[in-house]
């Protein structure tokens, strides 16, 4: 499972409709997976920043291109990849415990 496949499952609780689209259950509509590249679109990063928030998980960013939710801190040449990277972090179920959602 790749970063953002990572992140759109277990963050942002997309499933998987067929091998070319995720479907979103909360907004009922399909996603093309083509169009969600959080790691080279800031607009799709920040809708994972957004979700985050939603779970009460703090985002701060350290410079242009470091940030945090809470204790989980990466690096990107782009915000929008530091943001992927850190997000996928906490999507690597083996390195958080799931109460912590």
């Amino acid at each position: 499972m790749n970063k953002t496949e990572a992140v759109a499952r277990k963050i942002l609780g997309w499933k998987l409709n067929r091998h070319d689209r995720w479907y979103d259950l909360a907004s009922n509509q399909f996603i093309p997976t083509s169009d969600f590249q959080p790691e080279h679109n800031l607009t799709h990063a920040l809708l994972i920043v957004e979700k985050l928030e939603e779970y009460g998980i703090k985002y701060t960013e350290k410079g242009g291109t470091e940030v945090c939710f809470d204790d989980f801190c990466a690096t990107g040449d782009t915000l929008a990849q530091a943001i992927t990277n850190a997000a996928s972090l906490i999507a690597d179920t083996s390195s958080v415990d799931d109460a912590w959602f």
